[in-house]
């Protein structure tokens, strides 16, 4: 499933794609749909300055938006994977992981990676989320089936 108006992925692979009860999404930067990225910002003299806390939480935002289309939200994920390029970024992306989950949340895998697709990337994440298919799909996840 593409959704529209959230950035198009980099490649070949849907935003999110539906398995039975469960909707997989694939790896979600803080990217915005024109191409820019929350928390990056250059100077005019190239000095950049990246920030894991807006990253995350953008990143978060993202996922939460392309579950929606999906008709379901952050409350139904119930697996992450978070993909750090440094480790020393742990301690900001745990307090912006806490504003959204507590210990009832999805189960969590964190590793660091030597870069993510876009050298202003400091994180991307994954997920599985549990939608029975009860609930309805949205209309462009029907026009790619």
């Amino acid at each position: 499933m593409i959704v529209r108006g959230a950035a198009p992925p980099r490649g070949r692979f849907p935003h999110l794609r539906r398995a039975g009860d469960f909707v997989f999404v694939s790896g979600t930067s803080s990217r915005r749909p024109d191409g820019t990225f929350v928390g990056a910002n250059v100077d005019p003299m190239g000095v950049t300055d990246l920030d894991v806390r807006a990253q995350t939480r953008a990143v978060l935002d993202n996922i939460a938006a392309l579950l929606a289309a999906a008709g379901g939200g952050l409350d139904d994920l119930v697996s992450v994977t978070t993909y750090l390029v440094s480790m020393n970024d742990f301690g900001g992306y745990n307090d912006v992981y806490a504003e959204y989950f507590d210990e009832h949340g999805p189960t969590r895998t964190t590793v660091a990676v030597h870069q993510l697709p876009h050298p202003h990337l400091l994180i991307e994440i994954s997920g599985v989320a549990h939608l029975p298919r009860g609930g309805h799909l949205h209309q462009s996840e029907e026009q790619h089936r």
